[in-house]
């Protein structure tokens, strides 16, 4: 099942984030449902939901499901988009290839952190934070592998599933250190998709479960629609959106086909 939440679509977008909540469902018994979203950025800064999707019980989608999903987004009017920031969801890689061929797949570095504090006792979490940004914020690979290695001696004992967790994930990691400064910032912002999580995640814990996989998805529309209303959080992004308009275009020239001096 798929709901778009706006028709309000473009040909090229700069940035897509696809992202998932679970719900709990209950149809025989209780299972933990994922709904998919996908949030696009316009290239004037305004952040649009493209759509939300049920997935499968026990995580069963694959490439199949994902080109399905996307090609719904593509037959929609969305010809092309720069980047997606996705998490390491089984079969998108491959099919975000198929539909938009040009467009890069950076593995979100939300996904990695959050997964990574999911290991470690909060109390610790402010510590782990400091030892992790100068990983995610260095210049080079050279310079976050000898930050890596500081973080792997300072919780490698205490917390070794981090460690593996950043080992096993650094192949995909890595490109992200040769973007822009301004497009990495973005990648890793929270702003864009967290703050909408969490009026999700209200509105979904409010339930406690759902009756089927219907409810669950007109509760998430129903939050979704019920965001932003002055529109003031845009207003917000929107302001700090042009330098990274500028990275974008510099580093997909004519992609975006705009005069980023108007």
């Amino acid at each position: 099942m798929m709901l778009a939440t706006t028709d309000r679509t473009q040909e090229v977008y700069p940035v897509i984030f696809i992202d998932a909540i679970r719900v709990k469902v209950r149809e025989g018994t209780v299972t933990n449902r994922p709904i998919y979203m996908a949030l696009a950025v316009t290239v004037e800064g305004m952040r649009e939901i493209m759509g939300i999707w049920a997935g499968e019980p026990g995580d069963e989608e694959g490439a199949k499901y994902w080109l399905r999903v996307l090609a719904e987004i593509r037959n929609r009017g969305v010809k092309d988009t720069l980047m997606v920031v996705c998490d390491g969801l089984k079969g998108l890689p491959e099919s975000i290839e198929a539909v938009w061929p040009d467009a890069q797949v950076q593995t979100c570095i939300i996904h990695l952190l959050r997964n990574s504090y999911r290991y470690a006792s909060k109390r610790d979490w402010d510590a782990l934070r400091r030892d992790l940004k100068p990983v995610y914020q260095a210049a080079s690979e050279a310079d976050a592998r000898a930050e890596f290695d500081v973080l792997a001696e300072n919780w490698g004992e205490r917390y070794p599933t981090i460690v593996r967790l950043w080992d096993t994930q650094w192949a995909t990691f890595v490109p992200f250190l040769a973007w822009d400064i301004e497009i990495r910032k973005l990648v890793c912002s929270t702003n864009a998709i967290e703050s909408i999580n969490a009026r999700i995640r209200r509105a979904v814990n409010a339930r406690g479960h759902f009756p089927t996989e219907t409810a669950a998805m007109k509760c998430i529309y129903m939050a979704l629609m019920a965001l932003d209303p002055t529109g003031t959080g845009q207003k917000r992004w929107c302001i700090r959106w042009k330098i990274a308009l500028h990275a974008f275009e510099t580093t997909f020239p004519d992609r975006l086909g705009i005069d980023t001096n108007r």
